[in-house]
């Protein structure tokens, strides 16, 4: 992924109003970012844990969406699964997350849901800069993962945009 600059993350998303979006609290270390190794950009509100961002690169051109992170289940010792990155992680490493659809939909009251690595990590869990714990084998090379990762999240963003 290219660096975005910060004007063109905050006009990219697809699903908040324009004042949403100049409101919204950007990470502060956009410049420290290691950008070759990112599929997409992710990040949680650090004033609001519930909210969370994600900007990729669709088509040639940069698409944002605005996250609502679901409450997570205590008192029980689970393993989940990323949908987009398939790492699996033990207790709360993987978070429900839900997107206003664009437009009417959105208006309506209508949302997508995609099981992702709470921290919105997937693209260094692909690369094996960071670790959750023990992968499922596979056969795949690291370029097919991120490209069956990329399919994945741009059939998820695709499904907030229809």
């Amino acid at each position: 992924m290219l660096a975005p600059t910060e004007s063109a993350i905050r006009a990219s998303f697809v699903n908040t109003t324009q004042g949403e979006a100049k409101r919204l609290a950007l990470p502060h270390d956009l410049d420290a970012r290691s950008w070759s190794d990112l599929d997409f950009l992710g990040w949680r509100d650090p004033a609001a844990p519930q909210r969370a961002y994600l900007v990729t690169e669709t088509d040639g051109e940069l698409v944002g969406v605005a996250l609502r992170v679901a409450p997570q289940q205590t008192g029980r010792v689970r393993r989940s699964m990323c949908s987009l990155c398939l790492t699996t992680h033990t207790g709360d490493g993987v978070s429900l997350m839900t997107a206003r659809k664009a437009g009417s939909g959105g208006r309506q009251g209508n949302s997508v849901g995609v099981y992702v690595c709470s921290d919105l990590a997937c693209s260094l869990y692909l690369r094996g800069k960071k670790h959750a714990g023990p992968r499922m084998h596979e056969t795949l090379t690291v370029a097919e993962k991120i490209d069956r990762t990329t399919a994945t999240l741009t059939a998820f963003l695709r499904k907030v945009t229809e």
